[in-house]
C-alpha cells in the first residue's frame, strides 16, 4: 500500500494539511487549481458581492462543472479511440484478407504459368515433329517421282 503524504498547502490564504497517497506535487497542484479558480473568480464583482457561503458554493459548481467536462470529454476521447481501434482492426483484417487473396492468386499465376509453359514445349515439339514429318513427306515425294 502507499505511503500517506502530508503536506501543507496554501488555499484562499489559508494553510491546510492534505493527508494522501499521492505526492506531495500532486497535492500542490490541486491546492494551486483551486487558488487559480478562486483568483479567477475574485475579478468578478457579482462574485465578490456575495457572501462567502455562496462564494463557495460557486466554486464547487464551477469545479464540478469543470470535472464533468474533463470526464465528457474523456469519454469522448475514449470513444474515439474505440471507433479508431475498430476501424484499424478492420484495415488489418482487410490486409490479412487481401494477403491470403494475393497468395492464392500468386500460386494460380505461376500454375497458369507453369502450364503455359509446359503448353510451348509441346507446341515447340509438335512444330519439330510436323517439320521431320513434312520433311520425310517431301522426301517421299521427290522419290516416288523418280
Amino acid at each position: 500500500m502507499a505511503t500517506k503524504t502530508d503536506t501543507e498547502v496554501l488555499i484562499g490564504g489559508k494553510v491546510f494539511t492534505l493527508t494522501g497517497n499521492e505526492s506531495e506535487e500532486y497535492l500542490q497542484r490541486i491546492a494551486a487549481y483551486i487558488n487559480g479558480k478562486i483568483s479567477e473568480y475574485s475579478k468578478v464583482d457579482s462574485y465578490r458581492r456575495q457572501s462567502v457561503d455562496t462564494q463557495n458554493m460557486l466554486l464547487q459548481l464551477n469545479i464540478a462543472d469543470d470535472y464533468f467536462k474533463a470526464r465528457d470529454e474523456l469519454n469522448e476521447l475514449r470513444d474515439a479511440m474505440d471507433q479508431k481501434d475498430k476501424e484499424l482492426y478492420d484495415v488489418k483484417h482487410n490486409l490479412v484478407t487481401t494477403q491470403i487473396k494475393m497468395e492464392s492468386l500468386e500460386q494460380s499465376l505461376k500454375e497458369l504459368q507453369d502450364e503455359n509453359n509446359e503448353q510451348r514445349r509441346k507446341i515447340v515439339q509438335l512444330e519439330a515433329e510436323f517439320a521431320t514429318g513434312r520433311a520425310q513427306n517431301l522426301k517421299e515425294r521427290s522419290r516416288n517421282k523418280r
